[in-house]
């Protein structure tokens, strides 16, 4: 009777361990859009699809989103294109070509990049990166939306690279050794057998490094020059919405229209990542029925 009533306690408190995060997710999700409905009657929702974000103009305060979000996805876009190749083709070599002993040298490594704290690496592009990035290309400034994407790169390069290469490892071997014995190359082996039935694996990998781009704060609003301007050029300063969040939330006043465009911006975040997150699932069903 007592180890009984001991295994329900367990039961019970694992199941309110697993609920508690829907429960936080969904306060979150109540609290941001409270705070952020008040805008719809005034300013009014039209007022979000402005091109000129300026909420503490004199003249007129205009609360446009379009700025922040061509300047999110533009860094966001850049950084995934970088990512993508580097994360996965590390991934394959650390997995299927490199020696033991590089191996064991190369894993703790991208470890340990994965632990920099954003703020250093954000640091470090301001004092090296743009200054790189203003000679080699010849601009007026090199805080623009290819510094931004360089180190989000950086950032998610990591996350990619080390679930990636763990879905590689977990092919089973006899995938492998069917594909060589019909007489493909090694490489051919890889690219035809090994990364197809690790593509789950590695989808999920690129989705959690475009949610990492995606939510950075610091790097970004370091390197890219905060200039809320609708462009698509790399080499042009941008604002992201998570940098304008960070920049403003520590000053506006309690209550304001400004404060609430805020909380806008930042429903707008929690859409693009839910959106992200059902398209993947998406995707995985699909490629698993398949």
């Amino acid at each position: 009777m007592r180890y009984f009533r001991k295994e329900k306690i367990i039961e019970l408190f694992l199941q309110w361990t697993a609920s508690l995060s829907i429960v936080i997710v969904i306060c979150i999700f109540v609290f941001i859009f409270k705070e952020a409905v008040p805008f719809a009657k005034h300013p009014g929702l039209g007022e979000l699809f402005s091109t000129r974000w300026m909420p503490t103009s004199p003249q007129k305060e205009s609360f446009g989103l379009v700025p922040l979000v061509t300047g999110s996805f533009v860094v966001t876009v850049l950084a995934m294109l970088l990512t993508i190749p580097f994360g996965v083709g590390a991934a394959v070599y650390i997995s299927e070509l490199a020696a033991p002993v590089e191996r064991e040298i190369l894993k703790p490594f991208i470890e340990v990049l994965a632990g920099i704290p954003s703020v250093v690496i954000g640091f470090f592009g301001l004092m090296v990166l743009v200054p790189f990035v203003k000679s080699c290309f010849g601009l007026a400034t090199g805080l623009t939306a290819f510094s931004g994407a360089v180190l989000l790169a950086l950032m998610a390069i990591p996350t990619v690279t080390s679930i990636s290469e763990d879905s590689l490892r977990s092919v089973p071997r006899s995938y492998k050794e069917a594909s060589l014995a019909l007489g493909a190359s090694r490489l051919r082996t890889i690219w035809r057998v090994t990364v197809p039935a690790a593509l789950p694996g590695i989808m999920a990998a690129v989705m959690l490094g475009t949610g990492r781009v995606i939510g950075e704060t610091m790097a970004v609003m370091m390197v890219t020059g905060n200039a809320a301007i609708i462009t698509f050029w790399p080499f042009d300063s941008v604002r992201t919405m998570t940098a304008t969040i960070a920049a403003e939330m520590g000053e506006v006043a309690f209550g304001s229209d400004h404060y609430r465009a805020l909380f806008c911006v930042g429903v707008v975040l929690l859409l693009a990542t839910f959106g992200l997150n059902v398209a993947a699932q998406k995707v995985l069903s699909r490629y698993r029925m398949g």
